[in-house]
């Protein structure tokens, strides 16, 4: 099982990045995913997550209106498009995903260690 996280960077304040996640190794199709992120000395967090069902979607609040999430299970790929950053979304940001039910909660409550599959990585760094 893997899941590759790609696409950050250092962007300007008001800028633009695409993150992708591609998966392999597991059916996407049955997972949900998402995800999160932890900036230095933080707890990580959830960022956002999209249901492998119904196209259900959680957003932390920091982030919504900003950032979009989809999938192309097809392409085993997930992604998580950012507008208008903010220095305060200077972080690292992981994929993960999650076969049962609970997904939702652990993207939007404090129980990321729930979430089945991790990848590595990507920093985002949001600065002038």
């Amino acid at each position: 099982v893997q899941l590759q996280a790609s696409g950050g960077g250092l962007v300007q304040p008001g800028g633009s990045l695409r993150l992708s996640c591609l998966t392999s190794g597991f059916i996407l199709d049955d997972y949900a995913i998402g995800w999160f992120r932890q900036a230095p000395g933080k707890e990580r967090e959830g960022v956002s997550c999209i249901g492998n069902s119904d196209g259900r979607a959680y957003y932390a609040d920091s982030v919504k209106g900003r950032f979009t999430i989809s999938r192309d299970n097809a392409k085993n790929t997930a992604y998580l498009q950012m507008n208008s950053l903010k220095p305060e979304d200077t972080a690292v940001y992981y994929c993960a995903a999650e076969r049962g039910r609970r997904w939702y909660d652990f993207c939007s409550g404090s129980g990321w260690g729930g979430m089945d599959y991790w990848g590595k990585g990507t920093q985002v760094t949001v600065s002038s």
